[in-house]
């Protein structure tokens, strides 16, 4: 398998979209701990949680390196509105 940081430095204008996990068929348990949802979703992405497809369009996604979740994240931005 590759390692995280060659999967990050690739670029989505080589990837295949046909190649990876479409968005919708991933789950993601929101029970299990933290650690556990983040290994449960790399398996299901193929081991690459940079890139997933959405019909037929592939997408890079980027994660931040903080303890904010998303939803606080949306929170604060509607907030905003």
């Amino acid at each position: 398998m590759m390692p995280l940081q060659q999967m990050r430095e690739i670029d989505i204008r080589t990837v295949d979209p046909m190649t990876l996990i479409e968005a919708s068929s991933v789950s993601v348990d929101m029970d299990l701990p933290k650690e556990q949802r983040m290994i449960s979703t790399v398996n299901q992405m193929h081991g690459n949680p940079y890139f997933f497809r959405s019909g037929n369009l592939a997408v890079k996604v980027s994660y931040a390196d903080s303890s904010v979740s998303l939803d606080e994240r949306m929170e604060s931005y509607l907030r905003t509105l």
